[in-house]
């Protein structure tokens, strides 16, 4: 559970903007401010079930938008070439093919 709520809030991250202001409060609610579905209904004046629904619906979109865009994927992907540039640059012996490869899939990632 603890992946998909990381996973769900990256994604949000990179495509809230994509959202319609309802979509956006209640993965907000829901997720970031960790409210339960009854109190985002109460709030919202609706059924638990339909918070539920446009959650669902809302995280399925998310995935779609990933699907295309591969913007958390390639998010993945720096994070961790930069991790190993920082181990390469603390070593004491860099071995440069190794660097110059890395630096090269991180200018071709895009």
């Amino acid at each position: 559970m603890i992946q998909k709520t990381t996973r769900i809030n990256y994604l949000f991250d990179f495509y809230q903007e994509l959202l319609t202001p309802k979509q956006r409060n209640y993965l907000e609610m829901y997720y970031l401010e960790d409210f339960s579905l009854g109190e985002i209904a109460d709030q919202f004046e609706v059924s638990r079930q339909a918070v539920y629904d446009n959650i669902k619906r809302t995280e399925a979109m998310l995935e779609e938008y990933e699907e295309k865009l591969h913007l958390y994927e390639k998010f993945e992907k720096r994070q961790e070439m930069i991790a190993q540039l920082k181990e390469f640059a603390k070593r004491d012996k860099m071995n440069h093919t190794e660097l110059f490869e890395i630096i090269e899939q991180f200018e071709n990632l895009d």
